[in-house]
């Protein structure tokens, strides 16, 4: 007995140590590839946003020059139209259709949409629009690994690790943020932990950022944190009350901006020509491609992503200075609750209309603009001016957890970007304030929800109903795990288990046994996919 149970627990370990294997490597090549094309796009897209600051500092001088300027925007606003409608993957905000690939509800064609994501950001980017490359940055890199899986001929299953893996080198290279790469696979696009996750998110992560590093050191270029300037000091416990303050102030923003960005969808679809969708979606993104225009001309700090803005509101220990000029010589406060109020307006105009846009790092702008206007009233009231650039962080990490309803990342995301773990409690105090405020408010997490009304849209959700009854054989990945730790298809539910006499109606917590004979109920667009994963689960 004992000799039988021994080799029944080597064909799993087995099994498990190819299985561990095959990740290691497909995770490690699309780390390698997903790497360097978004290290490609970053270079690009950072070259591209220096240049737009350029000519529209150009234009504000010589307003002779603003027709011209119009014109261009458009001629851009149409070709990125034409893009929209050859590929909806690349619609609004890149992250959502990511997670949805990487749970197998949304499909990549890799090369027509990499190229096309590719191409219409850097052009977003170029025409001065308040665009990050991170979130395009995470949609290039899922489609890389994609590539990579097609390339291999790997099934789906490993399919959807490296699509995963690609997404996670994707955000991490592009905020030079490791960690907060692979948090993006357990909080954001799977919802759990599983070793497989962890195995191909690390691989691939690792490799990447070092792909990364040897680009830009074949460049001769320095590898810094992203926010390398900003300063910090230990906070002493009667200042806990401005976190406090803080985290309430971030909550009800991004409340509001998770209102008035579903708001913007529904005033961007009234803009309707029933005969024609693809005009519609033309008209659309020429609406919005303009009011960006006009907002980049009145002030340069809502360009871009936002880096440069977050960085000149938090410097060198807290001396608030900020690089936007306003035109009428208004004070700081002024000047910052401006560009707050536009940044946060042209942010939800991108994603209601459509633009292939990242929202990523414009959420955190907008909470580096509170923090800095949130830290002219605490000075008032009695704060050392050290304690700024702390107030700065706290609030991006606190309005990016109210809005995408992901703590986790946040947390760790602020402390990789500012390079310091040592100030984690009020990070956490604000980040819980701002998460339990969006729980009162009943807010979804931002990128969840645009993902559902995604497959609304495009039909995604117009799928069948599918049965199936496999038996789970001995050292299968499943065999010995609990149905909760098991990765299934998108759509599927295991409903019930017959293990000998027995019938079992399962749940989370259910392990799974060799012998068992399993009834999962799939709802799909692509049975025949489901089985051959389901295939590859059970063995």
């Amino acid at each position: 007995m004992n000799t039988k149970v021994t080799a029944e627990k080597k064909k799993k370990g087995g099994e498990l140590y190819r299985n561990f294997i095959q990740l290691v490597i497909v995770g490690g090549i699309t780390g390698v590839c997903a790497g360097a094309i978004v290290t490609l796009f970053n270079i690009l897209a950072h070259e591209g946003e220096k240049i737009s600051h350029n000519v529209y500092a150009y234009v504000r001088n010589n307003p002779g020059f603003i027709p011209l300027l119009f014109l261009a925007l458009l001629a851009g606003a149409f070709l990125i139209g034409v893009a929209v409608n050859i590929s909806s993957v690349i619609r609004g905000c890149a992250i959502p259709q990511t997670e949805g690939a990487t749970r197998g509800i949304v499909p990549l064609k890799w090369w027509r949409d990499l190229t096309l994501m590719f191409a219409c950001s850097l052009l977003s980017i170029f025409m001065g629009l308040s665009i990050g490359a991170e979130g395009p940055s995470v949609l290039i890199g899922a489609c890389s690994g994609d590539g990579v899986a097609k390339a291999f001929k790997r099934n789906q299953m490993i399919r959807k690790y490296q699509i995963t893996g690609g997404a996670c080198v994707g955000l991490a290279v592009a905020s030079n943020a490791p960690l907060t790469g692979m948090a993006f696979a357990f909080e954001e696009a799977y919802k759990r932990f599983t070793p497989e996750v962890f195995v191909c998110a690390a691989t691939s992560v690792i490799t990447g950022m070092l792909t990364r590093q040897g680009i830009y050191r074949l460049r001769g270029e320095a590898l810094t944190t992203a926010f390398h300037n900003f300063r910090f000091f230990e906070l002493p416990l009667r200042a806990y009350g401005f976190v406090v303050l803080a985290g309430l102030a971030c909550g009800l923003l991004g409340v509001a901006f998770y209102k008035l960005t579903f708001l913007m969808r529904k005033l961007f679809k009234k803009i309707d020509v029933k005969s024609n969708k693809k005009v519609s979606y033309g008209l659309r993104i020429g609406v919005a491609v303009l009011l960006g225009g006009i907002v980049s001309l009145i002030a340069a700090g809502v360009m871009g992503g936002g880096h440069g803005l977050i960085e000149s509101i938090g410097t060198l220990g807290g001396t608030i200075e900020i690089s936007t000029k306003s035109a009428f010589g208004l004070s700081l406060v002024w000047t910052l609750l401006i560009v707050l109020l536009l940044k946060l307006l042209i942010t939800t105009v991108n994603i209601g209309s459509g633009i292939p846009c990242g929202i990523f790092i414009p959420i955190i702008a907008i909470g580096a603009c509170l923090g800095g206007l949130l830290n002219s009233l605490w000075l008032r009231w009695g704060m050392n001016k050290m304690y700024c650039d702390l107030m700065v962080m706290i609030c991006m990490a606190a309005f990016f957890t109210t809005v995408v309803k992901a703590p986790i990342t946040s947390i760790v995301m602020i402390c990789e970007f500012t390079g310091s773990f040592a100030h984690l409690l009020p990070v956490i105090i604000a980040v819980f304030i701002g998460y339990f405020l969006g729980e009162i408010f009943r807010t979804e997490g931002i990128y969840e929800e645009l993902l559902e009304k995604y497959q609304h849209e495009t039909g995604i959700r117009e799928r069948v109903r599918e049965v199936f009854t496999l038996a789970l054989e001995r050292g299968a990945l499943a065999d010995k795990r609990q149905i909760r730790d098991i990765l299934w298809p998108a759509g599927a539910r295991v409903q019930e288990i017959v293990r000998g006499e027995e019938r079992i109606l399962p749940d989370g917590e259910t392990v799974l046994h060799s012998g068992d004979v399993l009834t999962i109920v799939c709802v799909t667009d692509d049975s025949n996919g489901a089985r051959e994963e389901l295939k590859h689960i059970l063995g």
